[in-house]
């Protein structure tokens, strides 16, 4: 009873937090609401006996790909009203857009089928005298490797994407200059001056 309730109430809050994640009008916030849902992720995974996933999801994505994403948005300097003003151009690409996912959804319900080893499965959901971790790393880097690879992949593009975004020159912004900083001679940068008794510098 207690084990159904949390799962319940886990389900409920990754819910409307990923909701609140596209409806959010601050993306502060909406990142924010980002992370609440990958813990409500993480509690259901714990709920299904899967600790190194619920682990992996608070590390990874709370501690490093949510807080990445957090200071980007917030050192990109975003222009809302810019962004509101293209809204109306868009909408008609965004609406077909939109229908095109949602057939995608509806056809794939349509078309799903129980696969006969589910029950199996559920029953056995790791191999014997093999743990949860070694399962899941014989699984990752045997079987999808490939795919594993290749979000890795994502990424890093991602990663450089947010690099070079945050990398713009502003005119009027003092910038270190490190190579004048360490080529500058003596005489560059010290001046001796014999100041008269009762004189000050000109």
């Amino acid at each position: 009873m207690l084990q159904a309730a949390a799962f319940y109430i886990f389900s409920a809050i990754a819910v409307l937090s990923a909701l609140m994640v596209v409806f959010a009008k601050n993306p502060v916030r909406a990142v924010l609401f980002l992370i609440l849902a990958f813990f409500s992720a993480a509690g259901l995974f714990v709920l299904l006996g899967a600790e190194f996933l619920a682990m992996i999801l608070v590390i990874v994505y709370v501690g490093a790909v949510a807080v990445l994403f957090l200071f980007v948005v917030m050192m990109l300097d975003i222009d809302f009203a810019e962004l509101k003003a293209g809204f109306a151009e868009n909408a008609v690409l965004g609406g077909a857009v939109a229908v095109v996912l949602a057939g995608i959804l509806i056809a794939t319900g349509f078309v799903w089928v129980d696969a006969q080893s589910v029950e199996a499965n559920l029953q056995a959901p790791t191999p014997e005298n093999m743990s949860n971790v070694a399962a899941l790393g014989a699984l990752i880097y045997d079987r999808y490797v490939l795919f594993f690879q290749l979000a890795g992949l994502v990424l890093l593009v991602a990663m450089i994407g947010a690099i070079v975004l945050t990398l713009r020159h502003r005119d009027g912004v003092k910038r270190q200059d490190m190579h004048a900083q360490v080529t500058r001679k003596r005489k560059d940068s010290v001046e001796i001056v014999d100041v008269e008794p009762g004189e000050g510098i000109g």
